[in-house]
């Protein structure tokens, strides 16, 4: 909502030195969000002047201009062409514009002006004369669209001193302030409602636009208007319908330049001066309102719902097909409005249009809101019937409507009205004593409590044990007492709302298995590793290739309101989703990629039916029986963490040639995910469906598979529009933090140096490297204190069906130095359990 200050001023006492900033402090205070600052894009000098002559010179393009004489007032400094007359100043100003005549007083902008664009004026030559400053069209002033001739301040009713500040004259030094208004506080879609909110604020004194004797906004009566209730009786969607009748008004008179400022500066441009004055009192009471031209009108009126294909043309042009559920205004012809939407094309207010039927209504905000989204027609009344409009105020805006026809359009009220409503009725709400300071947590005063309930138009009636709270009629977001509640804290200043964290439960806090998923995740992201999130939905060829060992068909869960219809199976692997975020950054140009997600997979079980048709009823809690068959349905979640590599792993710099992710980066990751999870992760030659033959990897703690690693397969890349290599990997993380159990290893750290020797075995080709590993470490004992695989050689010298595994060992005792003798010793009794069970020599 835009809230010019001069027209904030009309309803609530402004400190005359307070600055848009300090108001919008203000009412920060009783809980808007500040948006912006607005101002015309003006500034000056821009002077009012009057045409003393003028030359009309008809050019050769076939543009006749005129070369005129224009008194800006006294003396402004030295210009071009300034014939000076006592000590009036007088200007040569090149004019292409017809529409004045000598003695109108115009707007001029003079040198060193800046007009909205920006549009820097300065003295210039053109059509031979050096013209010193403009005289400025609406347009050029941000006061409208009209560009056909300049502004003649006579035609707005403006008779100002010559050399008068214009900008001051016209409004278009006004600012005005945004905020941000929440769906629950529709009152402040008015200036009506900022104004009483500032009040509230900062105490000053507020003036209800709204408040008036029912003498003075009674309709009168002879204009019917009728209801059509059967369809309505279930759902009174018309709760207050109020019409008046202004005769012999004048479209043809200017708007007045404040108003046309004001609804600028509130967002609405300017339209003639029938529209500006009901889009006016909309703003300013909250309540919209809507102009017929009388004489356009069959009959009276009708509220009721549309036929089953019926259409109408709206006020934008567009013909709409009608929904039986909309609300429509009718005459005799048929549909003339889409109630609280938009009026309709036949009966629009326009140029010939010499009496006006003005409506002012209260229309149901759900059959409101639906309309509006239905036809994909939001607008300025719309939104502020969706939120509820003031059931009070409908009288008074009409009454206001007419009384600016009459001020501004020449018009006359009539006699003839019509109004349909009944009393309002507003529940009132029980509030004890206690429940506002127990639930905000501050000692608030029984005299504060009621004090700030009647500030905001509440009647307050003490009971026995607190108050009886009727709600004001504008406020209908006030429900109950936790709604009663806070608007005692708003109004009091949320700033006195202690700042106290709570005190946890002994023995809360995170668990072992919350903690290690939390150690993983921050280990990987310290690596370099990025991480991706990623939805947990999929496809059902996806969950198949990637959810499996083999690629076989799994049973998958699918959704039954998926929000993407070719991905309504959520997720068997982590995988599908790194493959459509790593392909969305290539797309974007970053190739180089190191990225992980963790997060729950399903892994439905064979042959159970999972999900449910009944639904436990709302407002309750469901029995702990209902809690445990809502938790049977839904199928088994185990958290996974899964990588993806793909690109280079360092970038190409001088003196050194870029390196391409392989399966080494992979199997870092995994080395990092084992000493988080506190685990010893053993790798595997194996093979998966997804990955690459060969470069593929079981991982396993204890003798238990979580994981692999490997490759992405060509085939599978290319469908995933990856160039290059992919390396991926995923584990079981919960499962692998189950086999970790709570133990915590802590290594000691041993003073004595260490021996370091190699050894070469020569074993078959399929004896594996972990298996031929493990047996060194069996036999070389406890000195052995790491063993590190660092060649693979086949090839001459090796015999075919056989290679050669090159180890680095490292031995260290912890109470002495180590002989190479014992080192030695330690090694050969690994290789003898080598030698024992897989046949290992010793290569020459």
């Amino acid at each position: 909502m835009r809230v010019p200050l001069s027209w904030l001023r009309e309803y609530v006492d402004v400190a005359p030195d307070a600055t848009a900033e300090d108001i919008l402090e203000s009412l920060v205070t009783v809980g808007f969000e500040e948006e912006e600052i607005h101002r015309f894009e003006i500034s000056g000098p821009v002077v009012v002047g009057q045409v003393l002559s003028f030359e009309a010179e008809p050019q050769s393009n076939g543009k006749t201009i005129r070369w005129c004489q224009v008194d800006v007032g006294t003396s402004t400094g030295s210009g071009t062409e300034i014939a000076a007359s006592g000590d009036r100043d007088i200007r040569g100003i090149v004019c292409g514009a017809s529409n004045f005549a000598v003695g109108d007083k115009v707007v001029v902008t003079l040198p060193g002006a800046v007009l909205p664009g920006p549009f820097p004026i300065a003295a210039r030559k053109t059509y031979g004369h050096v013209s010193d400053g403009m005289i400025a069209s609406a347009r050029e002033l941000g006061l409208g669209d009209e560009h056909d001739g300049i502004l003649i301040l006579s035609s707005l009713g403006i008779d100002a001193p010559v050399g008068a500040d214009a900008i001051a004259l016209l409004g278009l030094d006004d600012v005005a302030v945004e905020i941000n208004v929440t769906p629950d506080r529709g009152y402040a879609f008015s200036i009506r409602g900022v104004a009483r909110e500032y009040a509230h604020a900062t105490g000053a004194d507020f003036r209800d636009p709204a408040e008036h004797e029912w003498s003075e906004v009674e309709p009168g009566t002879g204009f019917p208007i009728t209801v059509d209730a059967e369809p309505l009786r279930e759902n009174p969607a018309v709760q207050e319908f109020v019409v008046r009748v202004v005769r012999d008004v004048d479209p043809s008179r200017p708007t007045p330049p404040w108003m046309v400022a004001r609804l600028s500066l509130a967002g609405i441009r300017s339209l003639g001066v029938l529209i500006d004055i009901t889009n006016y009192v909309m703003l300013e009471l909250g309540n919209p309102i809507h102009g017929y031209d009388l004489d356009k009108l069959s009959g009276g009126i009708t509220v009721r719902r549309a036929q089953h294909g019926e259409k109408m043309k709206t006020l934008d042009g567009q013909e709409r097909t009608l929904h039986v559920e909309d609300l429509l205004i009718t005459d005799d012809s048929g549909p003339i409005g889409l109630a609280g939407v938009m009026g309709g094309g036949t009966t629009e207010m326009g140029d010939e249009t010499r009496n006006v039927l003005i409506e002012a209504a209260i229309f149901d905000p759900i059959s409101i809101a639906r309309s509006a989204r239905r036809h994909k027609l939001p607008s300025e009344a719309s939104k502020r019937f969706e939120r509820g409009v003031d059931p009070l105020v409908p009288f008074a805006a009409a009454r206001r409507v007419a009384d600016l026809m009459v001020e501004l359009a020449g018009g006359l009220i009539d006699e003839v009205g019509g109004a349909l409503f009944s009393d309002v009725e507003i529940a009132g709400i029980a509030l004890s004593a206690e429940f506002v300071p127990g639930l905000i947590g501050v000692d608030y005063t029984d005299q504060e409590i009621v004090d700030a309930l009647e500030t905001i138009g509440a009647e307050v009636t003490e009971t026995s044990n607190g108050w009886q709270v009727i709600p004001p009629s504008w406020r209908p977001d006030l429900t109950d007492k936790w709604t009663l509640a806070e608007e005692v804290a708003r109004i009091h200043g949320l700033d006195r709302i202690p700042s106290v964290l709570p005190t946890p439960p002994s023995g809360r806090g995170l668990t072992a298995l919350q903690q290690g998923r939390r150690r993983v995740a921050n280990a990987l992201a310290a690596a370099g590793l990025v991480e991706t999130p990623a939805f947990p939905f999929t496809t059902e060829a996806h969950n198949d290739l990637h959810g499996s060992a083999s690629g076989e068909h799994l049973p998958s869960i699918k959704l039954a309101n998926p929000l993407d219809g070719q991905a309504p199976f959520l997720r068997r692997s982590l995988i599908p989703g790194l493959l459509q975020i790593a392909h969305r950054n290539i797309a974007r140009g970053l190739t180089d990629l190191a990225i992980f997600d963790t997060g729950a997979v399903f892994l439905p079980e064979p042959g159970v039916v999972y999900g449910t048709d009944e639904v436990p009823p709302l407002g309750q809690r469901p029995s702990d029986e209902t809690l445990a068959e809502l938790n049977a349905s839904i199928p088994p979640q185990h958290r996974h963490v899964a990588a993806l590599f793909t690109g280079n792993a360092t970038v190409r710099q001088p003196g050194r040639a870029a390196e391409a992710v392989g399966l080494t980066d992979a199997l870092d990751a995994v080395r990092v995910i084992a000493v988080a999870s506190g685990v010893e992760i053993v790798v595997a030659q194996g093979q998966r469906a997804a990955l690459h033959p060969g470069r593929t990897g079981v991982l396993s703690v204890d003798g238990v598979e979580v994981g692999y690693v490997g490759e992405l397969h060509p085939d599978v890349a290319a469908d995933a529009d990856l160039p290059g290599r992919a390396v991926v990997l995923e584990l079981d993380l919960d499962g692998v933090l189950s086999l970790a159990g709570n133990r915590v290893v802590a290594a000691s750290l041993s003073t004595y140096p260490a021996a370091t020797q190699d050894v070469s075995l020569v074993v078959p080709d399929s004896v594996t490297a972990d298996e031929l590993r493990a047996a060194l470490v069996e036999g070389a004992g406890e000195l052995l204190e790491s063993l590190r695989l660092v060649d693979d050689y086949r090839g001459e010298g090796i015999t075919e069906g056989e290679k050669s595994l090159t180890f680095a060992l490292r031995f260290r005792a912890e109470d002495r130095t180590l002989t190479a003798a014992e080192a030695t010793e330690a090694k050969l009794a690994g290789v003898a359990v080598a030698a024992e069970r897989f046949g290992a020599t010793l290569r020459e």
